[in-house]
């Protein structure tokens, strides 16, 4: 465990996200689907875990997030909730999960907290959700939002583009962040938007602003783990950046096993179970009778 873990296992809250805005400290936020990636994170100090609809891609093979389901993403949050326990637990609503209507919206985010174990939850959208973001706060219920490039609304877009890159879809991209802090979201993802927009967002708010591919001037960082990991190798986004090559290495690891088995090198005597002798000379003597 990091020495930052170590010292400072205090839950962190959306209390905590707020002091580290206003005390300029960068907030930290990676992805997890399941226990013992959520378990390494929380040991290593990271502020936030993110319960992504990005698992429907990075580990269920969908091409998009929208296939991803309530039941998914529950299944996942709980693993998640059982090894993480100092880090900020926030599980990403699914497509079609809160956009029929408010009720249906409040109910699911309910689940992420009753039977998930999550702290709080994430939903895309700009002003056309704030009605359902405040009937879900009112429940006391902490969201996120998200705005920019929102995974969701990918055949809206025409695909994983950039946006906010001309001065109308920045006015609005502003508007609406404006609206997500009116309707009471306690931190805001901005994804795959210019930095100068990202940064006039982020010191118009007094919410913390989460970028991912958004700049160095966000309140703090989020990334798909599977990203930094070079666990997921269909595409790469221009944003991440890959500190390790964890599928190289997973490679190299199997070559090797499938060539111990193959040779008769694995198992060893050092991996095997071996049998008191007398045991073994009285089941040779029975067998024998």
């Amino acid at each position: 465990m990091s020495t930052s873990a170590s010292n400072d296992v205090k839950k962190v809250t959306t209390r905590s996200f707020h002091l580290k805005k206003k005390a300029g400290e960068p907030i930290s936020m990676l992805t997890a689907y399941d226990y013992a990636t959520s378990l390494a994170l929380d040991r290593a100090g990271i502020d936030s875990i993110l319960v992504g609809d990005s698992l429907g891609m990075v580990v269920l093979g969908y091409e998009t997030t929208l296939p991803v389901t309530m039941d998914d993403m529950l299944h996942h949050c709980r693993a998640v909730a059982r090894g993480a326990k100092r880090a900020l637990l926030i599980g990403d609503m699914p497509f079609m999960s809160y956009q029929v209507s408010v009720e249906t919206g409040v109910a699911n985010a309910g689940r992420f907290l009753q039977e998930a174990g999550m702290d709080a939850v994430k939903l895309e959208g700009g002003s056309d959700r704030a009605e359902t973001i405040r009937a879900i706060v009112a429940c006391g219920i902490p969201v996120m939002g998200h705005l920019g490039l929102t995974p969701q609304s990918v055949h809206q877009f025409g695909g994983f583009r950039a946006q906010g890159k001309t001065a109308a879809a920045a006015a609005q991209l502003v508007r609406d962040a404006d609206a997500l802090q009116a309707a009471g979201c306690f931190a805001l993802v901005l994804e795959a938007i210019p930095s100068e927009l990202a940064k006039l967002v982020s010191e118009r708010l007094d919410i913390p602003t989460i970028g991912i591919g958004a700049g160095a001037d966000c309140d703090g960082q989020v990334l798909v783990t599977h990203d930094l990991l070079g666990l997921f190798d269909r595409f790469t986004p221009r944003f991440v950046k890959r500190y390790a090559d964890l599928h190289q290495v997973m490679a190299q690891a199997f070559e090797a096993y499938l060539a111990e088995v193959a040779a008769g090198r694995f198992p060893g005597e050092e991996h095997s179970l071996a049998m008191d002798a007398d045991e073994w000379a009285a089941l040779q003597a029975e067998l024998a009778d």
